[in-house]
């Protein structure tokens, strides 16, 4: 009956999404009462601090490994943790490779599954999970009768809870299977905290007019700490890298704060961000349908508005 979460460790990192899903993960093992077990494939700087957000023990499967992501071999390797733990709840982040797991798993495992949970299961009557659908418009509730189930967890739902100790650490090889995947190429950003993670992001549209005028962007989100993202039309441009782009057909993020600058607000970019806490839109046009969504908005010319905000939030922050 434990609790299984897969804790991502990218180039052996564990990042704040791995300690989100932990602390999920332990919340809900004391709702059901069992144990929560932390399981890491690869290498892991400090798997041990698992137990600082709740884990009741660590498995590393394979620490000297530096594998290449394969979804049919590392869903074979969590079912097999799985049964060696017992678990009957298996947690991911709702990643990229999180998303490509939830499902071979649920087949693997005959298991009923969730991906992008927002909140904790429901467990006083039954097994119940919720989820944004509609494109953020509805919250739908799924039940799941299964014994087992499989659950990917939205970034952002809780925030990371390091009130633990580090916890026991048992390392274990499995030997991986081999797949047809080939990797021929890995390209990664560098130096900036990733979208899915990001808890301020600052967005910026076709109101640019070029990217040339982007440096007032970046200079706002460098004196918030925040990452930079974009609409589809920036990013089809060449203004901007497609890993920034932001909506239905890019990342689905939901930061604590998201401002959206020069940004009419179309029902395609709204589907990507409209999970975030607190929406700031800054347009000239007192129309733009980004109004209706956002929690405060400030309409004017953007390349007057975000330098004095710029200013104003250095200012703000030296005092």
């Amino acid at each position: 009956m434990s609790v299984l979460v897969y804790v991502e460790s990218p180039k052996g990192h564990i990042k704040k999404t791995g300690n989100e899903v932990i602390t999920y993960g332990s919340r809900l093992a004391r709702q059901l009462g069992t144990d929560c077990i932390a399981l890491i494939i690869g290498k892991a700087d400090d798997p041990a601090s698992c137990g600082l957000y709740g884990a009741t023990k660590v498995m590393h499967l394979n620490p000297g490994a530096e594998p290449d992501f394969d979804s049919q071999a590392f869903t074979a390797l969590i079912a097999e943790a799985a049964a060696r733990t017992g678990a009957q709840n298996i947690i991911l982040s709702n990643t990229a490779n999180g998303k490509a797991l939830t499902g071979r798993l649920a087949i693997r495992l005959n298991a009923g599954d969730v991906t992008g949970a927002n909140s904790l299961p429901e467990t006083g009557s039954g097994f119940t999970v919720t989820k944004s659908v509609f494109s953020g418009k509805a919250i739908a509730r799924y039940s799941i009768d299964t014994p087992v189930k499989v659950i990917s967890v939205m970034g952002n739902t809780l925030q990371p809870d390091a009130s633990g100790s580090p916890a026991a650490v048992e390392t274990v090889e499995i030997a991986m299977m081999t797949t047809k995947l080939k990797v021929l190429e890995k390209k990664t950003s560098e130096g900036i905290v990733p979208l899915p993670e990001a808890e301020l992001v600052v967005s910026a549209g076709r109101g640019m007019k070029g990217p040339e005028n982007w440096g007032i962007v970046e200079d706002l989100a460098a004196a918030l700490g925040a990452t930079t993202a974009c609409s589809r039309p920036v990013a089809d441009s060449g203004w901007r890298p497609h890993h920034e782009h932001v909506g239905q057909t890019g990342v689905a993020i939901r930061p604590n704060l998201y401002i959206a600058i020069g940004i009419s607000g179309a029902i395609q970019h709204l589907a990507g961000v409209n999970n975030s806490k607190v929406i700031v839109a800054i347009n000239k046009d007192p129309e733009a349908p980004f109004f209706k969504a956002a929690d405060y908005g400030i309409v004017g010319d953007l390349f007057e508005v975000v330098p004095r905000l710029t200013e104003a939030i250095k200012k703000f922050k030296h005092t």
